[in-house]
């Protein structure tokens, strides 16, 4: 059984349920049954020693069982608000991906209970603050397990409420500690992994809507096309280039905008001419779309593999393998791939998101597009304002981006009696890379409702290409063309709700 990024986007937005193959619980039983077996008479971390620093000490036999619940009931320690039922969801996903490798020595109980808890949106409760990403998401991880095993509270049907009673209400038994399943429930990149999931699928969203609008950029410009050309783009051999032009020339193949420089400027009609009324180069906003998303593109096709390849890991410690009947210890559960990722992809949309609040400054700037009036006002200059201070809000959400995209995975602070001396702070990593797609939704919404003005002001639609069109009349139905001046945070928020449904 396979994971992949699509999967999850079913399970989380189109209502499809997960389904274990019996094939694949048969595996699970299989490395739980060699465990058993083998950890008679052996010193195993984690099944009869501490944990973390802990480890030197040798724990009872009488007290085994005691010694997985307080794992999850000691770290349980998180803080902050929760994470949102999606985020949660992803890691419950990622979690029993990591099991159903077979390489964990858990009971094939703790996977159709996470089943249960994914088919039904059963929701622990987990703060968003708690992971230092090394050994895992312990803390957070340690929340999920709670509710695994019947404690703690759960959101479920918008309502937070006590574990117990959804579990009675849904015919399901709390999680059995058999050998180490509260480890193994802490113990891994899960969150990080199921988080970063969801930031790849609002990422590629994100570039999707950017070749968009800076093909509709264009149109609006009435740009020169060889920009997007592809003897012009194929001769940098960048693959990412080469697919944004190759995008740009797809969605602007039905234009009606867009100029040829061999018609406007290779023949002998400006032979006399010293200055040139249209610039004969556009700004690097525009032409440059397919060097500056080209890169955005192949980094976000490199954290596709990695997180998929996550998703499908085994990522606790020790691992249990029944082939060569032995119990390696060692650092799976190490989140360092995620969080090197998280920073590429959060660095990444900065720049998508910086490219998309200077489009926006040229459809304002009358002096620099020269075919548009200051700020899209379709109203009466000084009296009325247009779009002015939706810049204002671009331009603020686009400079904390700047500051965000500060690499996370450099700053490692040793804890946990300094056991844990390096770590990847890859949930925080994660969760830094969401808030920066959040901002660039927004960025993204401002700017679609500046095109759709502009559209408007230069009386445009006929002529755009049929996928640009279609956006037009879509955003059309969502917010009016402006004249008198108006409040726009409504309009704001409904096409940031558009532009995220689109996924």
């Amino acid at each position: 059984m396979k994971l992949t990024l699509q999967l999850l986007h079913d399970l989380l937005y189109t209502g499809a349920r997960l389904s274990v193959p019996a094939q694949t619980l048969n595996q699970v039983q299989a490395c739980y049954d060699f465990l058993e077996t083998f950890s008679n008479n052996k010193i195993i971390y984690g099944i009869n020693t501490g944990f973390g620093p802990m480890a030197q000490w040798r724990v009872d036999d009488q007290y085994l069982k005691d010694l997985q619940y307080n794992l999850i009931r000691s770290h349980a320690t998180g803080a902050g608000k929760p994470l949102e039922d999606e985020y949660v969801k992803a890691a419950m996903v990622a979690r029993l991906g990591s099991f159903i490798q077979g390489k964990s020595g858990v009971h094939p109980e703790i996977v159709t209970l996470l089943q249960g808890f994914i088919n039904r949106n059963i929701i622990p409760f987990v703060p968003e603050h708690g992971s230092v990403g090394a050994s895992g998401d312990l803390v957070q991880l340690a929340h999920i397990g709670l509710c695994l095993i019947g404690e703690g509270k759960v959101h479920y049907q918008g309502v937070w409420r006590p574990t117990a009673e959804v579990l009675r209400e849904n015919g399901l038994q709390p999680l059995s500690i058999h050998i180490r399943e509260g480890l193994s429930t802490a113990n891994g990149t899960s969150v990080m992994t199921g988080i970063s999931g969801i930031n790849q699928l609002h990422a590629e969203n994100l570039l999707r809507w950017a070749i968009l609008t800076s093909v509709w950029m264009n149109e609006i410009a009435q740009s020169y096309d060889d920009c997007m050309s592809e003897p012009l783009n194929s001769c940098r051999r960048h693959n990412g280039q080469q697919y944004i032009a190759a995008e740009m020339r797809r969605i602007v193949q039905s234009s009606q905008c867009l100029k040829k420089r061999e018609h406007a400027l290779y023949d002998s009609s400006h032979k006399d001419e010293k200055v040139f009324h249209a610039k004969v180069q556009a700004y690097y906003s525009l032409r440059c779309t397919p060097q500056i998303l080209g890169p955005v593109y192949e980094t976000l096709m490199n954290a596709r593999e990695i997180i998929e390849d996550e998703f499908n890991s085994a990522s606790d410690n020790p691992i249990v393998d029944p082939e060569t009947r032995n119990v390696y210890h060692g650092g799976n559960f190490h989140g360092d791939y995620i969080s090197l990722e998280q920073d590429k992809v959060k660095t990444a949309l900065v720049r998508l998101t910086m490219t998309a609040e200077r489009q926006l400054n040229y459809l304002f700037h009358d002096r620099i597009n020269n075919i548009l009036p200051p700020f899209l006002n379709q109203g009466t200059l000084g009296l009325n304002y247009g779009m002015q201070a939706c810049q204002f809000t671009a331009t603020s959400t686009t400079a904390e981006s700047q500051t965000l995209a500060m690499p996370n995975y450099v700053h490692s602070i040793p804890n946990n009696n300094d056991n844990q001396d390096i770590v990847s702070m890859g949930t925080n990593s994660a969760l830094l890379c969401k808030h920066v797609i959040d901002n660039a939704y927004q960025v993204m919404s401002i700017l679609v409702i500046a095109l759709a003005q502009a559209t408007d002001c230069l009386q445009m639609r006929p002529r755009l290409s049929g996928e640009t069109g279609r956006v037009y009349d879509e955003v059309r139905r969502l917010t009016p063309t402006i004249s008198d001046d108006t409040p726009f945070y409504d309009d704001i928020e409904q096409v940031e709700a558009y532009l995220r449904s689109r996924k």
